[in-house]
């Protein structure tokens, strides 16, 4: 057998597909595009179609389009155009000068249809919404001919130049193709390509009271603008032969190939666009930005970064099998981007004041103290030190169980980068809580280690009181009680009452010029970002990004 050098490269199916289409020259320049409707912030399973269609453009040399398709102007705002905008640069889907609108061609469409007339291949109905959901069939049984489907094509222009002139009510007429109504593809029963809409257009006004249905829109917007790839999710596999139908009908020159793939799917989260909105209208979340959703800018604001959701969307795949992935992969990439990128500090997120009784009351030392040690690169800072400090509350316990080798009476741990300090007492308000440590420091040990070799299992961190930032710090959990499930019958989400905690703490003076998205690893707690929002210079508030334990494992290349 032959050796060989040459790394194999796995192709996932779309790849193989626009191999075949280059190799056999059915088309020459790649261009794809991400459609949003913008109804909407969008959400984590969005960026794995931004990423794929932009990758592919990028990968084989195309171009890459960012269009809105806006034929809907009963949901949508240009609150959504501009957030998704801002959402596409992040993620590095650079669409440069090529941004467009569905409605930058409603002209084009309105042609396309009086040419579809004049073919004999659409009609005007005065069919109702529920007579044309009666008239169309079932699964099971074939749809009956609309009785105004062999109009004439003289008297469909008149009717269809009427509903543009506004002559009619909303839903009074709609324009349908004239297909066949005894399709096994219901999709394909004389679908409906117009209908009338007197409602005023987030960017073209009052010019038209009537509105091309997506169906007919989209295949015809991929045409114009000379999409090669149309790729859209599954559930659109059974739109594709009116898609091309469409397209057919349009008569043009280098048709666009649809091409579907299986959505994102994430356990136990909350990315239906009606649900994040009701979520929102309720104030159960802080707005479409809420760190605890998995909309991009609410990962971007909990502070998950482009090259996080770019890793995740490549371990999660490519493929034409709906399945989940597991939120604890999208954490792991995270941490993966993150632990040699930031640097370390210091916080005591809930904090306790530990009294070092005979240290100098008057002596502040700075330590030497490396960044990240995982990166050298990231230097070194001081970081000062003196008789009071705080560390964790979770760091010390009065009974302590067994294997419990943080501070409790007794005790002798390691502050770490600094001394040994053992607890001796400690003092207790009126409600059991306490409120001070009172320990003894041994000035040998400088630097965590002692002369006399005697050792310490215990290791905690802190920040001294007199320099220490005050800042609020927000710990996440899932939005949902995944106990329960995402959804309950009465199709509301199960809310974690514990999703937001909200500590008043201590961080050392490194952040105290920190600015909102700047980002730090605190010690033994996780990676933290400056809220974007809520943050000023004299209030900082942290978001934690992601904690330091992971439970996914990668799996076996």
């Amino acid at each position: 057998m032959e050796n060989t050098n040459e790394e194999k490269v796995s192709r996932n199916f779309i790849e193989n597909i626009i191999d075949k289409d280059l190799e056999e020259g059915a088309v020459k320049k790649i261009a794809t595009r991400f459609p949003p409707e913008p109804n909407g912030y969008l959400h984590i399973g969005h960026a794995k179609s931004i990423i794929l269609n932009y990758g592919l453009a990028k990968q084989y040399g195309g171009t890459f389009n960012l269009r809105f398709d806006d034929t809907n102007p009963t949901k949508e705002k240009d609150e959504f155009v501009d957030a998704i905008i801002e959402d596409v640069k992040w993620l590095g889907a650079d669409f440069e000068d090529r941004l467009f609108f569905a409605s930058d061609y409603f002209d084009q469409m309105y042609e396309k249809a009086v040419v579809l007339i004049k073919e004999g291949k659409a009609y005007v109905s005065d069919l109702n919404a529920d007579e044309i959901r009666e008239y169309r069939g079932t699964l099971k049984e074939a749809g009956k001919d609309d009785p105004y489907r062999n109009r004439s094509v003289e008297e469909n222009l008149k009717l269809f130049e009427e509903m543009k002139e506004g002559k009619y009510k909303d839903g009074e007429k709609v324009l349908r193709a004239k297909i066949d109504m005894s399709s096994p593809n219901i999709n394909m029963r004389d679908p409906i390509l117009y209908r009338v809409a007197h409602i005023s257009h987030h960017r073209t006004g009052d010019k038209w009271c009537i509105y091309p249905m997506y169906d007919f829109a989209h295949p015809t917007e991929d045409a114009i603008e000379g999409i090669t790839h149309s790729i859209c999710t599954l559930e659109f596999e059974d739109h594709r032969p009116l898609y091309d139908w469409v397209v057919e009908g349009g008569n043009y020159e280098n048709p666009p190939k649809q091409i579907e793939f299986a959505k994102m799917y994430l356990k136990n989260v909350v990315t239906g666009k009606r649900y994040i909105k009701k979520l929102v209208e309720d104030g159960v979340v802080d707005g479409w930005d809420d760190p605890r959703l998995v909309s991009i800018s609410g990962l971007r604001r909990r502070g998950f970064t482009p090259e996080s959701i770019w890793k995740f969307v490549e371990l999660s795949g490519i493929s034409k099998s709906n399945s989940e992935s597991d939120y604890a992969m999208l954490e792991y990439c995270i941490r993966e981007d993150l632990k040699v990128k930031k640097p370390r500090v210091m916080a005591a997120i809930d904090p306790i004041k530990v009294i070092i009784t005979n240290y100098p009351e008057d002596k502040t030392e700075y330590l030497t103290v490396p960044n990240n040690l995982e990166n050298e690169e990231l230097g070194t800072r001081q970081v000062p030190f003196g008789r009071e400090i705080y560390i964790d509350r979770d760091d010390f316990m009065e009974e302590p169980p067994r294997k419990y080798f943080r501070m409790f009476p007794g005790n002798e741990v390691r502050l770490m980068n600094a001394y040994f300090v053992k607890c001796n007492d400690f003092k207790k308000d009126e409600n059991g809580n306490i409120t001070e440590i009172y320990c003894t420091y041994d000035p040998d040990s400088y630097g965590g280690n002692s002369p006399d070799g005697r050792k310490v299992k215990g290791t905690i961190h802190w920040v001294y009181a007199k320099t220490a930032v005050p800042a609020t710090i927000r710990l996440y959990e899932s939005l949902v009680d995944e106990e329960k499930g995402v959804y309950n019958e009465e199709g509301n989400v199960n809310i974690n009452p514990d999703s937001l905690k909200v500590m008043h703490s201590f961080v050392e003076p490194e952040v105290k010029d920190a600015k909102a998205f700047d980002t730090f690893q605190f010690v033994r707690q996780g990676f933290f970002t400056v809220d974007c929002k809520d943050s000023a210079p004299d209030n900082l508030v942290f978001n934690r990004i992601v904690s330091l334990k992971s439970s996914f494992k990668m799996p076996k290349q």
